[in-house]
């Protein structure tokens, strides 16, 4: 049985408690007392809930790893880095860590978090450029700086000083090829709207009358009605982990890494690095993680709004399907997904626009299960 260092210390001390007689009147109650914090300690432990590891998507071999950091008794921030930096350095689907998601520019970019559901506190970087590691790097802004965000090139020299590896060339020969591709099809489809090009891909100048020239994935017209976004986004033109742990211990952390939505504007930031939206944790509720279309999902709040509602008492397959029901009655085509988890273990997933999958590892699983929910 673990018992806490402060245990093991009132343990110690309390042969020379009984060496006083004055105390032996009070003996039992002290007594009483230890053996209640002992069994709370025991129901941590055998509770039978924790750890658990959830993360959107079949990124297996991301919950394998934070699965054996936090069976080894490792917290639930550190186990959460450590799955995400797993996802990162595979390059899950393209579309975490370096080597995909090019954007306008053909560069490949970084966003990631990381919360604390005990503290309440929050690293992330936002647009990070030349450092791979962007879960390490939001873990940094945590540790060693009172603010919440860093962004752009300001971001990668404060993780470069603080020990992270770097500059690196975040691009790839797949993300490079895939930018010509791009280039050569007109630089179509683009997130530009109201705009008119001087040649096919820019530069961009507003339009002089919004009924005109109207571009393929224009997102308003001007009457203004909410247009498709779906040759913009799909399962495979961004995504992000955003990863949920509990730890033996009962507390609660999430994190997020992506390299967000392919042929983005330069600078754009999605929701993986917004605290609410892709990704949030209370100690006394759960957690949610998020992932779709986030310059959408991002206006919504999605996992404060799921853990908001389980604050509330609902379940967690109520909560996640009225936070997407809550965007798709704005945007009735974007694609996105949550999933989330209560403090008594219960998870479940909602999506929209696509079908979507998330994996989970818990004591009763003998490997990593990934959860279909259909929209």
């Amino acid at each position: 049985m673990f018992v806490e260092p402060a245990i093991e210390n009132i343990i110690f001390n309390y042969s020379e408690f009984l060496m006083a007689p004055t105390n032996l009147i009070i003996a039992p109650l002290f007594l009483f007392t230890l053996f209640s914090l002992v069994r709370v300690q025991e129901g941590v432990e055998d509770s039978g809930k924790y750890p658990i590891v959830v993360s959107t998507w079949p990124f297996l071999e991301a919950v394998r790893a934070a699965w054996e950091a936090v069976d080894k008794r490792f917290n639930a921030v550190d186990a959460v880095v450590e799955g995400c930096s797993a996802c990162e350095e595979l390059r899950c689907d393209g579309t975490v860590g370096p080597g995909g998601s090019p954007d306008e520019n053909g560069e490949t970019t970084i966003d990631a978090l990381l919360m604390n559901g005990a503290t309440m506190e929050v690293g992330a970087v936002a647009s990070m450029r030349y450092v791979k590691d962007g879960i390490k790097a939001a873990r940094l802004v945590m540790q060693h700086t009172k603010h919440t965000m860093l962004v752009g090139e300001r971001a990668s020299i404060f993780a470069i000083s603080m020990g992270l590896p770097g500059p690196t060339n975040l691009s790839s020969s797949e993300s490079m090829d895939k930018w010509t591709r791009w280039k050569e099809n007109n630089c179509q489809p683009n997130f530009r709207k109201n705009v008119v090009p001087v040649d096919s891909c820019g530069p961009f100048q507003p339009k002089d009358n919004l009924g005109h020239n109207k571009g393929i994935c224009s997102e308003a017209n001007s009457i203004g009605t909410i247009e498709s976004r779906t040759c913009l986004v799909g399962p495979h033109s961004h995504d992000t982990i955003s990863m949920a742990v509990i730890d033996k211990m009962g507390h609660v952390a999430v994190g997020t890494s992506t390299n967000g939505a392919t042929f983005k504007i330069s600078g754009r930031v999605g929701d993986g690095p917004i605290a609410g939206s892709a990704a949030y944790a209370d100690d006394g509720v759960g957690a949610c993680g998020a992932t779709g279309d986030g310059d959408i999902m991002m206006r919504f709040l999605p996992c404060y709004q799921v853990v908001e509602s389980m604050r509330q008492g609902m379940e967690p397959e109520l909560a996640a399907k009225d936070a997407i029901s809550r965007i798709a009655r704005k945007f009735p085509d974007f694609m996105g997904a949550v999933v989330a988890i209560n403090k008594d273990g219960v998870h479940a997933g909602a999506c929209h626009g696509w079908t979507f999958q998330y994996s989970v590892r818990s004591p009763d699983m003998d490997d990593v299960k990934v959860f279909t929910v259909l929209p």
